[in-house]
C-alpha cells in the first residue's frame, strides 16, 4: 500500500469506530494465488495485490472494472448508483456489490453481478507461469448475444505499484500490451481482443494529498504535459467482447529473470488458453492450490477452506506469512507479511497431525517445511524472530537477541521449541535412508544446544518474550512449548536419535519445574513469573499449549493424578475466564488474555480472537484424549466442549466470514478485525477436527449422536 493511498484512507475513516485509519482491509472478499501472487478480490470490485513477502513483487495497487455501453438500453436505469451516462451517449456500469464464492475446491473467486442490463460473472484466478506470476480476469454476460446487441466493451483501470513505487515509474505501450516499470520489477496488463488505451496518470499531487478531504480517484487532471501519461503507474483501458466475455491478464516479472518479449508470448499463450472452452476452472484444478480430500473427511468445507488459506499463504520455499500484510506502514501493528516460525512450525505440526488422521497427501508440504527450517537455522542452533517466507532472510524484527549482543530477553524462546518439536514429529515418519533425514536429525541437534542454553538451573526457561510478543517474564507458554519440543525429542527413542534418553531427561525436569508457576487460589497456572519473581495470574489462552504438551509428555513419562487434575482445572478454569459472549451480536469466543488492551478502537475492553478460541478447542480436545487415556470419566465433558469451541469458528459459526476466512479478532458488534484470513487458526481448526475424529467425538453440528453398542 503506497502512503498516498494510505493517507487518503486515514481520512476517510479517522473517525470509524472499528476501522483502523491508513489500512488496506481484507476482512470482506475472497484471495487467488498461485506462485506468490496473492490477489484480493474485494466484494466492491477492487483488486490488489498482497503477494510482495511472498514473491518480491508489488504488482497492483489497485484495479477496478466496467461495462462500457457504446449502444445502451432505451430503459437503462439511471437511478442506479452504478450507472452513468458518458458525454457521447455511451453508459458505463460500474461492477461492484456482487456476490463472492470459490469454484469448487479451488482458488478461483466467482463474482456475480446483478446489474441493470442483466447478469454479470466474473472469474479471477492467480496463475503461475513460465516467465512470472499472471492473474487472469474474466467478465461474461449471462446471455452470450447480450453483450454485441449493446455493444459492450470491459473498461479497466488499474493502477501498478511495481516495487512498490507510486512515482518515478514507466510505461511501454506495446501493440497489444501496457508495461509498467519501475527498475526490475516489470508489469504488464493485456486483453485477449486487445487494450484500447484512453489513459494514463500521475498519482495524486501534493495538494490532494495534503487537503483534508479525501480525493477521489483519477480527480487530477493530466494538463498539458502529453509525457505524464507514461511517468506514472495508473492505466485506463478497454478490451472488446469475444462470444459474451471479456478477458484480461496481468504478469509480474523481474527483468533479470524474464524478457520483454518471453513475458508478452506468455501473457498471450495465457489469455489464448484462458478463453478456450472452461478454460479457467481447469487451470483452477490443476493448480497447486486445488484441495483434494478423502470422502470421510469431517467437516469437509471446513478442511478444505483450511487447505486452501494455507496454500494462499505459503510461498513456494513452503513457508507462510502469517497474513495479508494489512497495515503495511505498521501504523496500527508490527506487520503480519513475514514467517514466525512460532505459528509457522506450529501449522506445519498441526498439519503433519491432520495428514496422519485423514491422509491428506502433504507430504511434499511436510518436506518444504522441514527443507526452510534446516535452512534458516541460526549457528547457534535457534531461529531468528521472522524471516521473508520467499527466500529465508533475515525480515525486520525486534526480537532477534540471539543475533545481537543482547539476552534473551529480546529473545523468543518458545520459537525454537516448536520447529524442534515439528521437525522431532517429522523425522519419525521419514525412512532412515531418507536424505533429508539426516539433515533433519542434525537440525534437530543443534536445537537441542539452542533450546538448552536458554535454560536456568531451576528446569525452566530464562526469561524472554511471549507468544504475543508484547511483554518479557518467564512465560508458561514458553515452557509448555520446551515440554512439548523435548517430549517429541524423546520419543523417537535412542535407536532413531542418540540424544532421545537426554530429551526425555530435559523433558522431566521441565514437567516437575512447572510446578512453581502453579496458583492455587485460582486453580490455574500463571500466565508467568515476572522480573522480580511474583507470579502474574492472569488467564491468558497461550497457555492452552500445557494441553498437547502433557499429552506429548505421556507419551515418554507419567502425568500423575495431581498434574491431570492441575491440567483439568487450567483449561477449563481458562475456557470460562476467558470466553466472551457480547449482547451487541452474535459473535462469542474467547479473548487473547485477562488485559488484553491491543487494537481496541473504541470498543473499550477486549476483543475476541480465533486463535484463542480454537486454541481452547484443541485444548479442551487434548484433555480429553488425555483423560480417556487414563480411564478418568472427566474425559466426556472435555470432549463436549472442544466440539461447543470448534463451532465458534467452524464453516457456520459466528467468527467465520466470507471464503470460510477466520479473521484474527472481532468487534464485540460482530465487526471482523485485523489480518484475514488468519493462517493459525486454519490449522488449528483442521487438526481439532482430526484430534476429535481420533477419539470418536462427532464433530458434525447437525450429526447425530453416535448409538450406543449392543
Amino acid at each position: 500500500m503506497r502512503l498516498r493511498d494510505a493517507l487518503d484512507d486515514h481520512k476517510r475513516n479517522r473517525d470509524h469506530p472499528t476501522r483502523f485509519p491508513g489500512e488496506r482491509r481484507t476482512t470482506a472478499g475472497l484471495f487467488s494465488g498461485a506462485g506468490g501472487r496473492l490477489l484480493h478480490v474485494a466484494p466492491d470490485g477492487t483488486l490488489r495485490d498482497f503477494g510482495y513477502p511472498l514473491s518480491g513483487r508489488s504488482g497492483l495497487a489497485d484495479s477496478r472494472f466496467a461495462l462500457r455501453l457504446d449502444v445502451p438500453p432505451a430503459d437503462l436505469d439511471l437511478d442506479d448508483p452504478a450507472v452513468r451516462r458518458t458525454d457521447d451517449g455511451s453508459a458505463v456500469i460500474e461492477l461492484v456489490e456482487g456476490d463472492q464464492s470459490y469454484h469448487d475446491s479451488t482458488s478461483l473467486v466467482v463474482t456475480d453481478y446483478e446489474t441493470t442490463v442483466g447478469p454479470v460473472r466474473r472469474f479471477d484466478l492467480a496463475v503461475e507461469t513460465d516467465g512470472g506470476e499472471a492473474h487472469v480476469t474474466r467478465v461474461a454476460f449471462d446471455d452470450a448475444d447480450r453483450a454485441d446487441a449493446l455493444d459492450a466493451s470491459l473498461l479497466v483501470g488499474c493502477t501498478f505499484a511495481p516495487e512498490g513505487r507510486d512515482a518515478r515509474v514507466g510505461q511501454l505501450h506495446h501493440e497489444d500490451a501496457i508495461e509498467v516499470f519501475h527498475d526490475r520489477e516489470r508489469d504488464f496488463l493485456a486483453g485477449a481482443a486487445g487494450l484500447d488505451v484512453i489513459g494514463g496518470g500521475l498519482p495524486a499531487g501534493p495538494d490532494a494529498v495534503l487537503a483534508s478531504e479525501p480525493h477521489e480517484r483519477g480527480a487530477d487532471a493530466l494538463g498539458d504535459r502529453r509525457e505524464e501519461d507514461h511517468l506514472g503507474g495508473h492505466v485506463a483501458a478497454a478490451t472488446g467482447f469475444l462470444d459474451g466475455a471479456a478477458t484480461v491478464a496481468t504478469l509480474l516479472t523481474d527483468r533479470e529473470e524474464t524478457e520483454r518479449d518471453a513475458a508478452l508470448d506468455d501473457l498471450d499463450a495465457l489469455l489464448a488458453e484462458a478463453t478456450a472452452g472452461a478454460a479457467l476452472s481447469d487451470l483452477a484444478a490443476d493448480g497447486d492450490d486445488a484441495v483434494s480430500l478423502p470422502e470421510e473427511v469431517p467437516r469437509g468445507d471446513a478442511a478444505v477452506d483450511d487447505l486452501r488459506v494455507l496454500s494462499l499463504l505459503s510461498a513456494q520455499t513452503g513457508l507462510r506469512i502469517a497474513g495479508p500484510d494489512f497495515d503495511p506502514h505498521y501504523v496500527h501493528s508490527g506487520g503480519y507479511g513475514y514467517t514466525w516460525f512460532r505459528d509457522d512450525a506450529e501449522i506445519s505440526g498441526f498439519l503433519l497431525e491432520a495428514d496422519r488422521s485423514f491422509d491428506l497427501g502433504l507430504g511434499d508440504w511436510h518436506r518444504r517445511s522441514a527443507r526452510a527450517y534446516v535452512d534458516t537455522q541460526l549457528p547457534d542452533g535457534t531461529w531468528p524472530h521472522r524471516v521473508w517466507p520467499r527466500n529465508g532472510a533475515l525480515a525486520p524484527g525486534w526480537a532477534n537477541a540471539r543475533m545481537e549482543a543482547g539476552e534473551d530477553t529480546e529473545y523468543q524462546a518458545d520459537q525454537t521449541a516448536s520447529v524442534v518439536a515439528f521437525l522431532a514429529r517429522l523425522l519419525d515418519s521419514l525412512p532412515a535412508d531418507d536424505p533429508l533425514a539426516d539433515e533433519v536429525a542434525a537440525a534437530i541437534d543443534d536445537g537441542l544446544d539452542g533450546m538448552i542454553a536458554s535454560l536456568a538451573d531451576d528446569g525452566r526457561p530464562v526469561a524472554c518474550q511471549n507468544a504475543w510478543e508484547d511483554a518479557g517474564g518467564r512465560f508458561t507458554h514458553t515452557v509448555a512449548r520446551f515440554l512439548d519440543a523435548f517430549s517429541a525429542v524423546g520419543a523417537l527413542g535412542a535407536e532413531r536419535f542418540e540424544r532421545a534418553v537426554e530429551a526425555t531427561d530435559r523433558a522431566a525436569l521441565v514437567y516437575d519445574a512447572l510446578d512453581d508457576l502453579w496458583v492455587p487460589e485460582r486453580g490455574t497456572f500463571a500466565v508467568r513469573e515476572r522480573g522480580d519473581g511474583t507470579l502474574d495470574d492472569r488467564l491468558d489462552s497461550a497457555t492452552f499449549a500445557l494441553a498437547d504438551a502433557h499429552r506429548a509428555y505421556a507419551a515418554i513419562g507419567e502425568v500423575d493424578e495431581v498434574r491431570r487434575d492441575r491440567l483439568v482445572s487450567h483449561v477449563d478454569a481458562t475456557i470460562d475466564g476467558l470466553y466472551h459472549d457480547p449482547a451487541e451480536s452474535e459473535v462469542a469466543g474467547l479473548i487473547r488474555y485477562e488485559g488484553d488492551g491491543w487494537r481496541q478502537r473504541g470498543q473499550g475492553h477486549e476483543k475476541v480472537w480465533t486463535v484463542s478460541t480454537a486454541w481452547g478447542a484443541n485444548a479442551a480436545g487434548e484433555v480429553a484424549g488425555l483423560l480417556a487415556e487414563a480411564g478418568d470419566a472427566r474425559s466426556d465433558e472435555f470432549a463436549r466442549r472442544s466440539v461447543e469451541l470448534l463451532d465458534l469458528v467452524g464453516p457456520d459459526g459466528p467468527l467465520t466470514v466470507s471464503g470460510g476466512f477466520l479473521p484474527e479478532q472481532f468487534f464485540d458488534d460482530g465487526t471482523p478485525d485485523s489480518a484475514t484470513p488468519l493462517g493459525w487458526p486454519h490449522a488449528i481448526r483442521l487438526a481439532t477436527t482430526a484430534l476429535l475424529d481420533d477419539l470418536g467425538v462427532p464433530v458434525g453440528r447437525d450429526e447425530d449422536p453416535v448409538p450406543a453398542d449392543d
